[in-house]
């Protein structure tokens, strides 16, 4: 057996056997599989696909590229929550300490950027002292001591999973459902939670745009889940705009602080509370997700979620006083604003388009081995359906690149569409899938 025969008969459209998908996985994760066959493989997947037999084989075969995580030395029915990938997406800082605070345990692995989106470790990254790499036993002892608990993936969780992420992110073979799939359920499966709700998102600005393939996507996730004995509910949401207003890794979470504050973006702040009362509800807390709701949102107004939040970035390392002072995020040098030129309405912000302006000011990866900007990203000061004049201000872009920034505020411009007649809002929860 050997790469070449495997690329060649997945590039002829033919389905791959259980051996052929672990000899790759298992010679990939070990390094005797080099990136350019693996993209070539890739590449063959993404435009022939896999079946439903492939994307459980490599979803498995993914799985046991490592260490399967056991997490029964925490009480209680242990949650994940995964978003698929969104632009302005900083969903898990919020509805971790929500559900954490509604004593649910969060033990959670999370990834770095991919595409035009940033991972939830970048994010947290710029929290000054943040340890996103901790010991098992440590992570073990937060989420016991304190409810909740986030680090990066490892190199034993899912190891092939970590490779092909990066290696995905820079050959254009993220948007396929069957890799999306092997990577994010592996990485569940793997990381040892009873129950786990998917944030599947829609639109332009997520990995897949239709509704189609998002409930495709949804599906294969939820029944992988469930046929593995863990209680797996998917929300389909939209992601034709991003998600909040603050876009890039510091300024999202000073957002995600701001919406545990109560003053969030309504968009964000609903997601958030539907989110977590699911995540509440699937770790029996509350015996329906309405009534799983109604105890996040009273852990919102009370101030217990803020507080979780304030416990978790102490108990990884972290100041907890960016929470009160946010002068102490990494600082851009440079801004430019963006002005609206027209009056009407915005009818659309091209989601994809803001992530990559996003990502060339410097807030995302072009190559696997890029360093992040933390302080760089945009703004939004207006979202669809607002009402706009000449010379009102559409977006600030941040960053320390003057040059990337002035190139970045052009592209962010053009993702703004304005005409006399307000648009027509799509749902923002579209479909919940079980």
């Amino acid at each position: 057996m050997n790469m070449y025969d495997i690329i060649y008969k997945k590039r002829q459209g033919e389905a791959l056997g259980k051996d052929e998908i672990r000899f790759f996985i298992e010679g990939y994760t070990k390094g005797s599989i080099p990136d350019y066959q693996a993209s070539a493989l890739l590449m063959a997947i993404y435009f022939q696909k896999m079946n439903t037999e492939e994307t459980y084989l490599l979803t498995d075969a993914m799985r046991h590229s490592g260490d399967v995580v056991d997490l029964s030395s925490i009480k209680g029915v242990k949650v994940d929550k995964h978003s698929t990938g969104g632009v302005g997406d900083k969903t898990t800082l919020i509805v971790g300490p929500l559900a954490a605070a509604c004593g649910v345990p969060i033990a959670k692995m999370s990834g770095r950027g991919l595409g035009f989106t940033g991972g939830t470790v970048d994010k947290m990254e710029s929290i000054p002292g943040f340890k996103t790499t901790l010991s098992e036993e440590e992570f073990l002892d937060l989420v016991n001591r304190i409810g909740i608990s986030v680090i990066g993936q490892t190199g034993q969780i899912a190891p092939a999973d970590k490779k092909l992420y990066a290696l995905r992110d820079v050959t254009a073979t993220v948007d396929n459902i069957s890799l999306i799939t092997s990577s994010v359920m592996s990485k569940k499966l793997a990381a040892g939670s009873d129950a786990i709700v998917l944030d599947v998102k829609c639109g332009k600005g997520a990995f897949v745009e239709t509704v189609e393939a998002a409930e495709e996507l949804a599906h294969n996730m939820v029944n992988i889940g469930n046929a593995d004995g863990k209680k797996t509910i998917a929300l389909i949401t939209d992601m034709d705009q991003p998600l909040g207003n603050a876009v890039g890794n510091s300024l999202e979470v000073i957002e995600a602080i701001e919406t545990l504050r109560g003053n969030g973006p309504d968009d964000i702040t609903e997601l958030s509370l539907t989110l977590a009362g699911y995540m509440v509800f699937c770790g029996g807390k509350a015996d329906t997700p309405e009534e799983g709701r109604a105890l996040v949102e009273k852990a919102l107004t009370s101030g217990a979620a803020l507080e979780k939040m304030k416990e978790f970035v102490a108990g990884q390392g972290g100041d907890p006083g960016v929470l009160e002072d946010y002068s102490l995020f990494p600082q851009p040098s440079y801004s430019q604003e963006i002005f609206s030129k027209d009056e009407g309405f915005v009818t659309s912000i091209d989601a994809r388009r803001i992530g990559l302006a996003s990502q060339h000011a410097g807030a995302g990866r072009e190559r696997k081995e890029d360093d992040i900007d933390l302080s760089a990203g945009l703004l939004l000061s207006k979202k669809v359906g607002d009402k706009v004049k000449p010379g009102m201000l559409l977006a600030t872009v941040f960053g320390n690149d003057p040059d990337r920034v002035k190139k970045a505020a052009e592209e962010a411009y053009g993702a703004f569409r304005i005409s006399a007649e307000k648009p027509q809002m799509r749902p923002l929860i579209i479909k919940v899938i079980q």
